[in-house]
């Protein structure tokens, strides 16, 4: 029998040396310095070795108990080894199937699918707020209470709208788990109700119609950079969202054309926009490109290596005296409603604001890119903007300025 004192004592053999210990339990010393705990047993017929780990760091009695435990399983007729790589192969399975590893994955399976800004976003919501906590726990072993504290640290944080956000992409990803056969379960499921209600949208300010010859007028006298004079004009002119037109890149941009196309990866409905450009457009494009025609962004910022602060816009409008009355969002709603007065069609208005069609039977009959009416309806819309900023009174009705 061997003792912790006997062992501590023995010195380095001069080549492999096995100290006995009893019932198949022996201790593997080697030339090197090396320590294995080894248990040697029988099992159809074949003797056997099962590897127990290494002194010191399985002492004497832990290796005794793990030499009692094998003994068991054989008496049972179940042999120690093919136990032990079944528990590897779980460990390995499991480590394989982290919740990091199979929301990656799923990621990655919709990200043809899905705006390159809408997959950005969700990716980082992933990587700040879920895979710093449960991103190396087996998916399958994610519990509802695990998630939850997740999504109430989030909640904390004042971002209600971003933990529904988060949650609804953790269900997505557990349904994916549970068709690849990682899990069985969506404990997101389980947390309806358990997350704070979400708050009423706040719709984005926007001034009214009546307000438009002032406003137009004060964007004219806008003595900040011209760049962002421009920016403004043509946030009028073309009502695209924001960061559409302040990552435009001269690419995209054909003057002689008259047209900007906006790609794919660039788009909210992850499908390329068409923007038929004004004359007017065209003149403001034209003056910009004296200004940063030698950078790749139409609207460089500070750095030009990257394009114009997402602030920018809104900061003018500050300026401009319109703090929480106007932001860029403003332009859009500001021009559908006016469109739709001066008589436009509504598919057409709709399709020019890049909007997703809700009605699935709709979105497949309306798919038509109403070019040839976008186009007139843009110059109409430009022309309209000129009567309006050089009208002398504040409130001019709408009067129909289709052609």
């Amino acid at each position: 029998m061997l003792t912790d004192t006997l062992i501590r004592k023995t010195k380095k053999p001069a080549k492999p040396t096995k100290m006995m210990d009893g019932r198949g339990l022996f201790l593997l010393l080697a030339p090197s310095g090396g320590r294995w705990w080894r248990f040697r047993y029988n099992f159809a017929g074949k003797e056997k070795l099962l590897s127990l780990g290494t002194y010191p760091d399985v002492s004497l009695k832990a290796a005794r108990d793990a030499r009692d435990d094998a003994r068991k399983l054989v008496a049972k007729g179940i042999d120690p080894s093919a136990v032990r790589r079944e528990e590897k192969r779980a460990t390995q399975e499991a480590a394989a199937n982290t919740f990091t590893t199979v929301a990656r994955e799923w990621l990655d399976n919709v990200k043809p699918k899905w705006a390159a800004i809408y997959h950005h976003d969700t990716t980082a919501r992933f990587e700040s707020y879920v895979f710093p906590d449960i991103g190396r726990t087996p998916i399958a072993a994610v519990t509802a209470p695990e998630l939850l504290a997740v999504l109430r640290k989030i909640e904390k944080r004042g971002t209600v709208e971003t933990a529904h956000k988060v949650a609804r992409a953790c269900g997505q990803v557990f349904r994916y788990g549970i068709a690849t056969g990682r899990c069985e379960r969506n404990p997101a499921a389980d947390l309806r109700g358990a997350l704070k209600a979400r708050p009423k949208p706040k719709h984005m300010a926007a001034l009214p119609a009546s307000e438009l010859p002032d406003f137009l007028h004060k964007i004219d006298q806008y003595d900040g950079e011209l760049q962002t004079k421009l920016a403004l004009r043509l946030l009028a002119l073309t009502f695209v969202r924001t960061n559409e037109l302040r990552s435009a890149t001269w690419p995209e941009i054909d003057l002689d054309k008259a047209e900007w196309t906006i790609p794919a990866e660039r788009m909210k409905t992850g499908a390329p926009h068409h923007v038929p450009l004004s004359r007017q457009a065209v003149v403001a494009f034209r003056q910009l490109r004296e200004l940063s025609g030698k950078w790749p962004w139409v609207f460089p910022g500070r750095a030009p290596s990257k394009p114009m602060s997402k602030n920018t816009v809104l900061f003018a409008l500050y300026r401009l005296g319109y703090h929480s009355r106007m932001t860029g969002h403003g332009f859009r709603a500001l021009a559908s409603t006016a469109l739709n007065e001066l008589g436009f069609r509504p598919d057409v208005i709709e399709r020019q604001l890049a909007h997703i069609e809700k009605n699935a039977v709709r979105a497949a009959y309306h798919r038509s890119q109403y070019l040839e009416e976008r186009t007139a309806m843009m110059q109409a819309w430009a022309d309209f903007l000129d009567t309006q900023k050089d009208s002398e009174t504040k409130v001019v009705a709408f009067k129909r300025a289709r052609p």
